[in-house]
């Protein structure tokens, strides 16, 4: 349970920036797919239900012009950066766990 801070910037202008906190890395990459959730539903407002492949959100995160995290190093009190294709590693085993596949 590291406590994890998630950066966002989704456009090109550095005001769309934004950040959230989370008490663990595995809370965080279920937010990031929440935020691609939310991007869909926006999209779509007439559609009940909403389903995607792992190969849609990973295009997603990466049409975005930032994303990174910051999670918490007990041994050292400091937060250790991460990029992308960190975050889209853990997502993908995430979404492997919560299927119930290991491999």
């Amino acid at each position: 349970m590291s406590h994890t801070i998630l950066l966002v910037q989704p456009g090109r202008n550095p005001e769309t920036r934004t950040y959230s906190d989370y008490e663990s890395v595995n809370e965080c990459m279920e937010g990031v797919c929440k935020i691609y959730e939310e991007h869909l539903k926006r999209r779509n407002p007439n559609t009940p239900t909403i389903t995607y492949d792992i190969s849609q959100l990973f295009d997603f995160v990466d049409q975005l012009a930032d994303l990174s995290c910051l999670v918490y190093q007990k041994s050292t009190n400091t937060y250790a950066p991460y990029n992308k294709e960190w975050i889209k590693e853990k997502i993908y085993v995430l979404l492997r766990q919560a299927a119930g596949t290991t491999d």
